[in-house]
């Protein structure tokens, strides 16, 4: 089995989640399924079709969640050197065209949020940015045309 990275943000985060499914969302589907069964014929029971679907997707994400956790290597950012992008490390990038300045944490696909200035290593501008230092110019191919940065700086 292949590690994956993942802060221990991330991983609280995932454990939140599958607790959340086991002991909340799990439970009142149940019930839903209970109740939608006391209304008599199955076969044309919208409610009991829409419950039993909502079943599958619970446990297909319960076994997805609990995989990534067994799967989940925790890497402290913390302990990461500065010389070079890694895992878990916050960047600056300036846009070339632009001027402009932003500010990326590299993270695992499961903790990414564009809005939250995490990305993921996987992504086209993560894998970019990888191994990269301080000066080094970065070049990634996007929908709308490549897009020119320097690493201004790693935190």
């Amino acid at each position: 089995m292949d590690l994956t990275p993942i802060t221990s943000r991330g991983y609280q985060t995932l454990k939140k989640e599958l607790k959340h499914l086991k002991s909340v969302e799990r439970p009142q589907n149940i019930k839903s399924i209970e109740e939608a069964r006391a209304h008599g014929d199955l076969s044309e029971n919208a409610e009991f079709e829409a419950a039993k679907d909502r079943q599958g997707f619970l446990n297909h994400r319960i076994g997805e969640l609990e995989y990534k956790l067994c799967a989940a290597e925790i890497i402290d950012p913390k302990s990461i050197p500065k010389d070079r992008a890694l895992f878990g490390c916050t960047v600056i990038l300036e846009n070339i065209q632009t001027g402009e300045n932003v500010e990326y944490q590299l993270v695992g696909p499961d903790e990414s949020n564009i809005t939250e200035g995490r990305i993921s290593v996987v992504s086209p501008l993560g894998k970019a940015i990888i191994g990269k230092k301080p000066g080094n110019g970065i070049v990634v191919q996007t929908p709308g045309g490549k897009r020119n940065y320097e690493l201004v700086e790693i935190k």
